[in-house]
């Protein structure tokens, strides 16, 4: 059986998919998927087991330069390798009007959420199977469920599996060190800086390498105020989101603001604490073993406010404390 799934973005939303392909190979043998994905975030469908190719999309820079997505034939592209495969199935399982717009030009049952279901309720009317997946709970829960109805097998019970192995994404024996996940798009959901450097000279002085990723300029010129006569302490160079998870699979923890990359380090089985601020974890927290989420306390803590920070009650010594006692139940185990 062949299906195209739909999940283009963003990239703790592919990550949470990864666990109902696992279920789908289990419950159905030799089953494969094609994913349609925004071209930033391809590697990662790839390192799934169950995953036959992956189909870049570039909705992102298209929007941006229209006219030249179509001169360039880069859009007819697209449209003629969908085209180019039969599939059994199609799963959108984004729920956007941009995804399932995307199903019309595959020639299968596209099967996706009902209208009370989907993000955007207009999306449901593109699908062939419209399925009720209740709201309240997880997203990764609602995707695997989702899968669960589309194929027609029993949702496994128990924690979603990503199946994703990370012995092979590991740096080859490196010596222990933790990794800051200092980066956001949120400029409310920054951890300030001043905890992330004493939380790192804490580190540093109990003998943890710390590692510290980024992604753009002033992640980069942050990382480096942080690191900053810290003598464990390293900015890594520039990565792309293969580099990026190669550290985070060989990390013995992560700390992480609300990001993708706490996802991704959750998704690889590495112990991590996230800091929620303006953000609550509650449908879209860091799902898997070892993710303990920390959360703010405050008039603005949970509200969702892109331009307030609030990060309240979680200062470098309550961080530093459950990061020491996760790396001491890690090392137990």
């Amino acid at each position: 059986m062949r299906v195209l799934l739909i999940k283009t973005s963003s990239l703790g939303d592919v990550v949470h998919t990864l666990p109902a392909l696992t279920d789908a190979a289990r419950a159905i043998p030799g089953i494969q998927f094609d994913w349609v994905v925004e071209e930033g975030f391809a590697e990662i469908p790839a390192w799934h087991p169950a995953v036959a190719q992956v189909i870049p999309v570039a909705i992102r820079r298209w929007r941006k330069h229209l006219w030249q997505a179509f001169k360039s034939g880069e859009w007819r592209r697209f449209k003629q390798r969908l085209g180019d495969t039969q599939y059994d199935l199609v799963i959108d399982a984004q729920g956007l009007l941009k995804s399932a717009w995307l199903t019309r030009y595959v020639n299968a049952p596209v099967a996706g959420l009902d209208r009370d279901s989907a993000r955007e309720p207009l999306a449901s009317r593109f699908y062939d199977r419209a399925y009720a997946v209740p709201r309240e709970q997880h997203a990764l829960e609602r995707t695997r469920q989702l899968f669960a109805h589309a194929l027609g097998y029993t949702l496994p019970t128990g924690m979603g599996d990503y199946g994703l192995n990370r012995a092979l994404l590991a740096d080859s024996a490196p010596p222990p060190y933790v990794v800051f996940l200092h980066g956001t798009t949120w400029a409310s959901k920054h951890w300030p800086e001043a905890c992330w450097r004493e939380l790192a000279e804490q580190m540093s002085a109990q003998g943890w390498a710390v590692r510290l990723p980024w992604g753009n300029d002033s992640e980069k010129a942050r990382a480096e105020r942080i690191a900053a006569g810290i003598e464990h302490a390293a900015v890594l160079p520039k990565l792309n989101l293969a580099g990026v998870a190669k550290v985070i699979a060989g990390a013995s923890a992560c700390v992480a603001v609300d990001t993708g990359l706490g996802h991704l380090a959750a998704a690889l089985d590495v112990p991590n604490i996230s800091l929620y601020g303006p953000t609550l974890p509650g449908r879209v927290g860091a799902y898997g073993r070892s993710q303990i989420h920390l959360c703010a306390t405050g008039p603005n803590a949970g509200l969702g406010d892109r331009h307030k920070p609030c990060f309240d009650g979680l200062d470098a010594q309550r961080v530093a404390s459950e990061l020491q006692a996760l790396l001491l139940a890690e090392a137990v185990i």
